[in-house]
């Protein structure tokens, strides 16, 4: 089976090149959402927009994504991951570059809408990854991955510094294209997964595939005779909710919402905590009512873009604790561990604490959300057979942009009349979701991934990992 033929050939040269160019992929999404910050202040200023339409102006990427993240699963698993992401990639360029040309309020609403509806189709480059790894290197490089994400925050950061002065926020959506350019450029490199050729009946295709990666990484190519899995219909909705599979699926949901409704909501709250100087000024300061317009405004300064910098460094720690962690704890311990410590972090902000407590607080609280986050990113394209490996993906990106629309209402909303109701409603909703992770059913620690949705979770995988002549290869994925 293909699985046995990505063990044998291992870890090599080929993995590090699709390592790089799947983090350029990482690399533009994460400057796409980081633009939002630095735009929204930029053209309430420039155009004289109301709080209103700047909020909009952020809102839309998320519905954008929100509506196109099961669209694109759904492509992925019927037209190939490589198609489905290629797609998606050049349709984010091409509505990302018109963006700079935008004339009006009402153009670069709607361009940014389809932006990021392009950009809901990025986390497919983690299923067509992650089914060219070997089983002992797959955690470790999709958490590598997510470093891509940071240092494409951070380098946003510094473009807008340098960029914003002098040229404008028209050059800095060009530029913030690069990219998804050399990304869109270098896609002819890329080869669709041998799993899905395979699950297509492509058997040439996917030994082509496969030669392919041995040749490059100087390994032999397997003996034998390549396994042709049953054909079966992919992504189709109804999959994701067999026996099999249906308390899975709404544990992730959940679990997917509350990371993005936690992790945005520190994001937003961050500034206003900072601001402040502690919860209990908040709490404690009568708010004096002023007659202010709505639409005065105030340019990014460089401390702004330095406060951003520095939140945004938070997420290094959190990469390096879920690698630690993950392959010793297991996927399901991991997040629950995530979520767990950024709960009692958020209870501790309810403690009137100095600036230097408060900004160790938010600085963990913010290292264990992005750490939570990578750790499904590497658990749901485990859990999931081939057929709906990348709906599955999809629809748990979709159920995120759910959280990150809703989060505003409570991080800027609820907050003006009870500071500390917003931090138990973030505190309570990822320790629910630290129990939802223990009550997931599969643990994926140690196994390979599934090829067939026509057999129990976990008889292809038994073996996986010892290979050698002695190997008692599994005819669970013989043509039926």
């Amino acid at each position: 089976m293909v699985e046995d033929a990505v063990e044998a050939i291992g870890f090599g040269k080929f993995q590090w090149k699709l390592s790089v160019l799947t983090g350029l992929a990482w690399m533009a999404d994460a400057m796409e959402m980081m633009i939002l910050s630095i735009l929204a202040p930029q053209l309430h200023c420039e155009w004289w927009l109301p709080s209103w339409q700047v909020a909009l102006l952020t809102s839309v990427v998320f519905v954008g994504m929100m509506s196109s993240s099961t669209l694109w699963g759904n492509i992925s698993d019927q037209y190939g991951r490589k198609t489905g992401l290629k797609i998606s990639v050049l349709w984010t360029l091409y509505y990302g570059i018109l963006s700079a040309f935008a004339p009006v309020y009402s153009w670069i609403l709607v361009l940014r809408g389809l932006v990021g509806f392009g950009i809901g189709g990025v986390p497919q480059s983690v299923t067509l990854y992650a089914e060219f790894l070997p089983m002992k290197a797959r955690a470790k490089c999709i958490l590598l991955i997510e470093v891509f994400w940071a240092f494409g925050t951070v380098f946003e950061v510094v473009l807008a510094v340098f960029v914003m002065p002098s040229l404008g926020w028209r050059w800095l959506l060009l530029l913030s294209a690069v990219p998804l350019l050399i990304f869109a450029v270098l896609c002819f490199w890329l080869p669709e997964s041998a799993r899905y050729d395979v699950l297509s009946g492509n058997q040439e295709k996917a030994i082509a595939t496969l030669k392919r990666i041995a040749t490059e990484n100087g390994a032999p190519m397997p003996l034998g005779k390549l396994i042709i899995s049953r054909q079966e219909d992919r992504g189709k909705m109804r999959d994701l909710f067999t026996p099999h599979f249906r308390w899975t699926t709404l544990l992730l949901w959940f679990i997917w919402f509350s990371n993005a409704f936690s992790y945005y909501g520190l994001v937003l709250l961050t500034t206003e905590l900072f601001q402040a100087g502690d919860v209990c000024s908040i709490s404690s300061q009568k708010k004096a009512v002023e007659a202010k317009c709505s639409l005065a405004c105030e340019y990014l300064s460089e401390e702004d873009y330095m406060d951003l910098l520095w939140t945004t460094l938070s997420e290094f720690p959190g990469v390096l604790v879920t690698l630690w962690i993950i392959d010793r704890l297991g996927r399901k311990k991991t997040m629950a561990l995530c979520f767990a410590v950024f709960s009692l972090c958020s209870l501790l902000l309810f403690i009137c604490v100095g600036r230097t407590m408060l900004t160790l607080l938010l600085f963990i609280a913010r290292a264990f959300i992005s750490g939570g986050f990578q750790a499904a990113y590497v658990y749901t394209p485990e859990v999931y057979p081939t057929a709906t490996r990348a709906l599955g993906l999809g629809s748990c990106s979709g159920m995120a942009r759910v959280g990150a629309l809703i989060t505003p209402f409570i991080a800027q909303v609820m907050l003006e009349s009870s500071v500390y109701l917003s931090l138990a409603v973030y505190s309570g909703c990822c320790l629910l979701a630290a129990l939802a992770s223990c009550f997931l059913p599969i643990e994926t620690k140690g196994r390979g991934l599934q090829e067939s949705s026509h057999r129990e979770w976990g008889q292809e995988m038994v073996g996986r990992g010892t290979h050698g002549t002695g190997v008692t290869r599994s005819n669970s994925g013989s043509q039926e």
